[in-house]
């Protein structure tokens, strides 16, 4: 049976107006959010405007169960990326809704991470602040060769990061809960334990994807095993740490800074405490946002609205309904 063709598509959560220029939209009816909505204004937007496909960047907004129940005109979602941990597939395939994603690549969180990873242990934010207001050098910095890496996961992003270090001539060393020596030795790391790569630390940087199992898996007995002045950096999602205990190392000085580039919720609210927490280095979620990454996620996303239109086997489906 032919598809009817897409009669409104709405991009969602594109806070930097970016996806508009990355890829070819010509010809497709498509609307650009440029703000995050609630879960009640997201269905009466999509009803307002007749939407029957939206285009989700990353995990921007969640698409639970009971929001997908509410979104009975719609037909098709693309994601950016492969998996989405926010968006129901089941849900959508008993609501007959189509799935697809898109390619990515994994480099520019490597590159992120490793931003931040200069930038703390140089105290580069703050001695350019110092420069500023008419100071000078205060303190020294922490050099990479020779110094400890420890890092949490080495999955795509992990071995990456762990390509980077050796490079700097660092010591490597790699847990995950499922880690395999063979996948350590790999990436030029040695598997140790969790509480050895805690307490070994000289910067700890965490890959772990975030599940029931890693929630909160950096707690407040973690962060007492570091080395004094250890610095911490989480590029991967905000909650694999838990926040309490997080800002607690900060204030008493048990970690020597932290730079964070994932949060929850995000956008962070205004008055998160981790904003006045010291020796911090925020940044908001800009692990995945290059212009060669939004190429990749958006090209992908109009191939796919671009084939629904045509009638055509679907792109990346990740779903039964996109399969059919």
């Amino acid at each position: 049976m032919p598809r009817p063709p897409l009669r409104r598509i709405l991009v969602l959560d594109d806070f930097g107006d970016a996806a508009s220029g990355s890829a070819d939209w010509s010809g497709l009816p498509v609307t650009f959010l440029n703000r995050k909505l609630s879960e009640d204004e997201l269905v009466a937007h999509i009803a307002a405007e007749g939407a029957d496909a939206v285009v989700l960047i990353r995990e921007r907004s969640a698409f639970p169960a009971g929001l997908v129940r509410r979104l009975e005109g719609l037909r098709m979602v693309v994601t950016t990326g492969i998996r989405n941990r926010v968006l129901d597939l089941e849900a959508c395939d008993a609501a007959g809704i189509a799935v697809c994603g898109t390619h990515s690549v994994a480099s520019p969180t490597v590159e992120l991470t490793w931003g931040l990873i200069l930038a703390l242990a140089r105290g580069i934010p703050r001695q350019e602040q110092l420069l500023r207001q008419g100071g000078w050098q205060q303190g020294v910095g922490l050099g990479l060769e020779g110094a400890t890496l420890s890092i949490a996961g080495l999955g795509r992003i992990g071995s990456g990061v762990a390509a980077i270090g050796r490079a700097f001539g660092m010591r490597l060393l790699a847990w995950s809960p499922n880690m395999t020596q063979a996948t350590a030795e790999a990436a030029g790391a040695t598997l140790v334990d969790k509480q050895t790569l805690f307490r070994e630390a000289d910067i700890l940087t965490l890959h772990l994807g975030l599940g029931p199992a890693t929630r909160g898996i950096v707690g407040a007995a973690d962060l007492a095993l570091m080395r004094r002045g250890a610095l911490l950096v989480n590029t991967a999602r905000g909650p694999l740490v838990k926040r309490e205990a997080l800002i607690e190392a900060l204030r008493s000085g048990q970690l020597g800074g932290a730079a964070i580039d994932t949060h929850e919720p995000e956008p962070m609210p205004a008055d998160d405490p981790l904003r006045e927490a010291p020796n911090t280095i925020l940044t908001p979620h800009l692990g995945y946002v290059t212009q060669q990454n939004f190429r990749h996620y958006f090209t992908g996303a109009v191939e796919c609205l671009r084939a629904w239109n045509e009638g055509a086997p679907l792109p990346r489906p990740l779903n039964a309904a996109a399969k059919a």
